[in-house]
């Protein structure tokens, strides 16, 4: 396998990693490997795919859909080493589940032998990352999975996913809110913009049920997150003037910034003068924005 730096632009597609596959999938004419059908029993699941939760709702309209118009699209598999005959699901578990409900006996399949633990786990993250199919824990646990497993950087893994830097690094935060706040966010309670306004927050669980029960928007959430983190003493010493906190061009200049370094940054500015504040969750963070800023 190439190295690194010698891998493919796979943040465009899954063709890229693909390849012919992807032709033969669509029918034409390549020299990868065509598809074909088997029995339905033969295929596993993936027990490492990153998306590990899905919607009764989504499953059954996709049968229904699977029902009139059959498997449109062919599922990525490979040879399972210890089991001959049968085959791992590298991209399609969602249509493998539906098509179970359907009452489907067979799926075409195209078969790629040759893909590794890295190549399988990137294909599963860019194949729900793109559909949007993954909540913010599965895609930050995701991730995680290419920087622990394969010393991937989160600039590294920014290139797999087409994502950008600061989306990877704000998606990773996820994993350091309490456990209660990250259920929220797998049931669908709150978003992960929801999430990131509250990620650096001390009493973050508080503020998600605050948020859930009173139905708050993101931007209420992040006045919420910052009226929190504001000691009392402060606030009554110096009161905020009259209106609805930072002016728009403020809020747009620390987006600017934040999406910039890739951690969170605020602008405390008062009357010209004032102070920019960089929070980071890990050394990590702080050695990739000292790199930034010494270049």
């Amino acid at each position: 396998m190439a190295e690194p730096g010698g891998r493919r632009g796979l943040g465009r597609g899954l063709s890229a990693l693909l390849g012919e596959s992807d032709a033969a999938s669509d029918g034409a004419d390549a020299p990868g490997p065509p598809p074909r059908t088997i029995a339905i029993e033969l295929l596993r699941r993936n027990p490492d795919q990153p998306r590990q939760h899905f919607a009764d709702e989504e499953l059954d309209e996709l049968a229904a859909s699977i029902r009139e118009k059959g498997v449109l699209q062919p599922l990525l598999v490979r040879p399972v080493a210890d089991a001959p005959g049968e085959y791992q699901i590298v991209a399609g578990e969602r249509r493998w589940r539906a098509a179970q409900r359907a009452g489907l006996r067979s799926l075409p399949i195209v078969v790629r032998s040759d893909l590794t633990e890295l190549d399988v786990l990137e294909i599963g993250i860019i194949e729900n990352v793109q559909r949007t199919d993954l909540n913010a824990i599965e895609e930050a646990l995701a991730y995680r999975a290419l920087m622990d497993s394969f010393g991937r950087t989160q600039e590294q893994v920014a290139d797999t996913v087409g994502k950008s830097r600061s989306h990877v690094a704000n998606t990773l935060r996820m994993l350091g809110l309490p456990g209660p706040v990250q259920t929220h966010l797998v049931q669908g309670k709150l978003s992960a913009g929801h999430a990131r306004a509250i990620a650096t927050a001390p009493n973050a669980a508080e503020l998600a049920d605050k948020i859930i029960s009173q139905g708050l928007s993101v931007r209420q959430a992040e006045a919420l997150a910052r009226d929190s983190g504001k000691p009392a003493p402060a606030r009554s010493a110096r009161p905020a003037p009259p209106g609805r906190g930072k002016d728009p061009d403020t809020r747009a200049l620390e987006m600017d910034l934040s999406d910039a370094v890739g951690l969170r940054v605020e602008i405390d500015d008062r009357n010209g003068r004032g102070a920019v504040t960089i929070s980071y969750d890990t050394l990590e963070q702080l050695d990739d924005l000292c790199r930034r800023l010494s270049r």
